[in-house]
């Protein structure tokens, strides 16, 4: 085949996850191990897809009877797509441990099965208390390097900043199931084609915008808000007449997956800001499943990430299940807000 006929052949034929994996590998961004490490988590989010598409039919609606280590109630399908998860990457070979926010501490790889170089956190289905009512929930993961010379990790090994995350991406399970995914070289679209079976690439390198009219919040915490992020939201809602100078349209779904994937499509800034009801925690989200994944990827597709005060990304880890104030989204917005804790702190 000629070169320009190959080339239009290219662009004609949808490129499959593992295709883009393979290109990745060939051009040095991404060793063997990390290749398959993904295509097995996104092998394992296809799972959770089917099993949440089938909802009240299989079962898997309701609450599990059991809590979290946050002391959170599980639902019965917080359990599935943990174990789904679990099982999944336990003999693969490319991990040597995995940490989930369902569980009180990470598991080193049994020692029937070959270990690998890598660590995986992951919560398996963020938003699940929207299963129930048939709204967007999805699965966050991040991965990180073991160590050298650590043969069995503990979960100091998983307290690394978010900077030095080697891959990160999340699943949403909406009308479509999609794979946004970073190895450190920009952030892309993937979509379940159900099918073939295959995530095929559906945006490379994609861009959040920098200036937004739009924001996600819990309007119903307002109350017990810092005084920065009272007065930002404050100006916010005053649109076209107040110092922002435009008006603002509020989105909250109350997943995180739904409500971040907004942002990568078209721009927008996410904020769970502290609050006096988690000050006592530290704040809302958890850092090593839920704030430095989603910052990394929101960073790699142009955004920003802070807790206020400072980047997310450049956080030290104090603990496995560390909550952490998040604000993230268009740049320019999280600069704005930012500028807003700076003023109080000076």
């Amino acid at each position: 085949m000629h070169g320009s006929a190959a080339a239009r052949w290219s662009a004609m034929k949808p490129i499959s996850l593992t295709r883009y994996l393979i290109e990745e590998q060939h051009a040095g961004r991404i060793n063997a191990d990390l290749r398959l490490l993904i295509e097995v988590v996104a092998r394992a989010c296809k799972s959770i897809s089917i099993a949440i598409g089938k909802g009240a039919l299989g079962g898997v609606l309701g609450e599990a009877g059991t809590g979290n280590i946050q002391g959170e109630a599980q639902k019965k399908l917080d359990v599935l797509s943990n174990d789904i998860l679990l099982e999944a990457n336990a003999w693969g070979g490319h991990l040597a441990g995995l940490a989930s926010e369902e569980m009180d501490h990470s598991q080193p790889i049994p020692d029937a099965f070959q270990r690998g170089n890598y660590l995986l956190l992951f919560d398996p289905l963020d938003g699940s208390s929207n299963i129930d009512v048939n709204i967007s929930v999805g699965t966050i993961f991040s991965v990180l390097r073991c160590p050298d010379g650590v043969t069995s990790p503990g979960d100091e090994h998983y307290l690394q900043p978010g900077n030095t995350q080697v891959c990160a991406g999340y699943t949403t399970y909406g009308p479509s199931t999609m794979l946004v995914l970073t190895v450190g070289h920009g952030t892309h679209v993937f979509t379940l084609d159900r099918e073939v079976g295959s995530f095929m690439l559906t945006g490379r390198g994609v861009q959040i915008p920098a200036d937004t009219k739009e924001f996600a919040v819990n309007m119903s915490n307002q109350r017990f808000w810092e005084e920065p992020m009272q007065r930002y939201v404050g100006d916010l809602l005053k649109g076209k007449e107040g110092p922002r100078g435009k008006d603002f349209n509020m989105r909250w779904v109350a997943s995180m997956v739904a409500d971040v994937h907004r942002i990568i499509t078209r721009g927008g800034i996410f904020s769970y800001p502290l609050d006096s009801k988690c000050r006592d925690k530290g704040g809302k989200l958890r850092l090593m499943y839920e704030a430095n994944p989603m910052a990394f990827i929101v960073e790699q597709a142009g955004g920003a990430a802070t807790t206020g005060y400072s980047r997310i990304l450049d956080l030290a880890p104090e603990g496995l299940h560390q909550r952490v104030p998040v604000i993230l989204g268009s740049k320019s917005e999280v600069d704005t807000v930012t500028g807003y804790h700076h003023e109080k702190a000076a």
